[in-house]
């Protein structure tokens, strides 16, 4: 079951007695808690039937145990743990059994953004049907999924106005979510939300300082490369999230050069690589500055970058202008 029909399912008073959550995007795994824990609890003594644990440290029978106390004065019980890629991997395949025997009266959630594909865990989830895979959408999907974000907060949001917001907030679910939350109350109840709104409403300035950058990387123009950084390190993006825009930038170009390489006009190009249309010509020019060589070198270098500044104790502004500078040769 996709983690969009949990949500769905959970909405109407539905829960599975355990659920497997494994992804980075919060929004969604959050999301899916909050509506398993109301569903499971039904505005009985949550207090008293809802459990939380963390994964360090944590024993599975800890969980196995709780899961299994009968709930006081209510129908089910909530068992949430949290990181569960933390737990020793003898304790997270314990889990397996529990699995396959779950309390009929509880509802166990196992929420871990990075817990191995091939673990025995996720492997006996998939196999019951209870893993839910949180990540985040894919580029060309995001402006649809925000206009339905906007419908569900009673506005209709235009086409215009979505691409404008994608292109502005990338893949970051929650900084979208904000944003329509803002937008909502700077129109007023019920009103459209058209481009003005977000242009008004919704911060441009770092997304076009990216292209600055991903630009005068293109140009090989370092001065402009290490000021358009500057500029964004001093506007407290942290570099881990510089990387991933100029890797989604990158990566677009990327699609509207191989499109346009295929003989596709600027306008297609554009909507093949998910990009918003007033942006075709501009995009065009600017994939143009790249050969397929760079780009690959530019992906190489990000991907480095990414696992560095993760784990690296090099601060994080080093790490990233050392990576613009590569970029620019």
């Amino acid at each position: 079951m996709s983690i969009e029909a949990l949500l769905e399912a959970a909405g109407t008073g539905r829960f599975p007695p355990v659920a497997l959550i494994v992804g980075s995007e919060r929004l969604l795994a959050e999301r899916a808690i909050d509506a398993l824990k109301r569903a499971a609890l039904a505005g009985e003594l949550g207090g008293f039937n809802s459990d939380l644990f963390q994964g360090a440290g944590l024993s599975a029978q800890t969980v196995i145990n709780t899961a299994r106390t009968l709930p006081m004065l209510a129908q089910s019980r909530f068992v949430l743990a949290r990181a569960v890629e933390a737990m020793a991997s003898a304790e997270i395949d314990a889990l397996c059994g529990y699995l396959r025997n779950p309390s009929p009266e509880a509802c166990v959630v196992l929420v871990s953004e990075k817990l191995d594909g091939r673990s025995k865990l996720v492997k006996t989830a998939q196999e019951l049907g209870c893993f839910h895979e949180a990540v985040p959408p894919k580029p060309a999907q995001l402006p649809q999924l925000v206009q339905q974000e906007a419908r569900a907060r009673g506005h209709a949001l235009s086409q215009e106005a979505a691409a404008a917001l994608v292109d502005a907030l990338g893949v970051d679910l929650s900084a979208l979510d904000d944003a329509l939350e803002r937008l909502s109350l700077f129109v007023g109840e019920g009103a459209p939300i058209e481009l003005d709104a977000v242009e008004q409403c919704v911060v441009s300035t770092r997304v076009d300082s990216v292209w600055a950058l991903v630009d005068a990387v293109g140009a090989r123009n370092t001065s402009v490369v290490m000021a358009s950084a500057a500029s964004l390190l001093s506007s407290q993006e942290p570099p881990l999230r510089i990387l991933s825009l100029v890797a989604r930038q990158l990566r677009m170009l990327a699609r509207v050069r191989g499109a346009l390489k295929s003989g596709l006009r600027e306008q297609e190009a554009a909507q093949r690589a998910g990009a918003p249309p007033f942006k075709a010509r501009e995009l065009a020019q600017l994939a143009r500055r790249f050969d397929d060589a760079q780009l690959a070198r530019a992906f190489r270098t990000i991907a480095e970058t990414d696992l560095a500044l993760k784990g690296s104790r090099v601060p994080g502004p080093r790490l990233l202008e050392k990576a613009l500078l590569e970029l620019c040769r």
